[in-house]
């Protein structure tokens, strides 16, 4: 029987949410090369998948958080998902902008969250973390306490592991950079020999140029 990573991994291989170009490198915004592409927002549009995605994100929260006091999606990726999350476990829903609303009453959280409430957040991705602890802090200085962050799908960079551990958030992603590499390799979307290529990849993203790595 397949865990639950690798048959996320799947699904999101098999609907392009996640690409794999180890020869012909993206770009992110961030201005790093990068062999992989991942954009979460893409399984809204199979119902299959975002059931499958919806119902385990609900049952990775009430196994690793109980239940909370309410939802927080992070803006923009995790905002539908948070609203189907909030709305399946029958919680009060909010999401947080990357930055205030710059008009009207400029708010960085839009729904309305009560001081002292358990949060959980969503999030469809989890890169550096920078976005997601920003959210965080956002919770936090509205008085709820954020028992954690449960992610569709994280890259496990050093960085990230780092930054949630030091401002003591305890992250619990549905699937993962490895459990995707192993799936990728087995339903050949790549070769073996692009497997040390995605690897040295994750080791240091920063730096990786994608010369010589594949």
């Amino acid at each position: 029987m397949k865990h639950l990573d690798t048959l996320l991994a799947e699904k999101l291989l098999k609907i392009s949410a996640i690409k794999l170009q180890p020869e012909h490198p993206f770009t992110w915004a961030s201005g790093w090369n990068s062999p992989i592409y991942t954009d979460n927002r893409k399984t809204l549009s199979y119902p299959e998948v975002r059931s499958f995605i919806k119902v385990e994100m609900c049952r990775l929260i009430m196994e690793n958080f109980d239940t909370p006091d309410a939802i927080a999606g992070v803006a923009t990726g995790a905002i539908a998902m948070g609203a189907l999350v909030a709305d399946t476990m029958g919680l009060p829903y909010v999401y947080v902008r990357s930055t205030p609303k710059d008009h009207g009453l400029e708010n960085l959280i839009e729904g309305n969250l009560k001081p002292g409430q358990r949060v959980v957040v969503i999030e469809d991705l989890i890169s550096t973390g920078g976005s997601s602890l920003k959210a965080v802090e956002a919770i936090r200085a509205a008085g709820c306490e954020v028992v954690g962050m449960a992610a569709i799908f994280t890259y496990e960079f050093p960085i990230a592991v780092k930054r949630f551990k030091d401002a003591n958030v305890e992250v619990c992603a549905l699937s993962n950079y490895n459990s995707m590499l192993e799936a990728a390799l087995k339903a050949d979307y790549i070769r073996a020999s692009d497997l040390e290529t995605l690897k040295e990849w994750r080791r240091d993203p920063a730096s990786w140029t994608g010369i010589n790595n594949a």
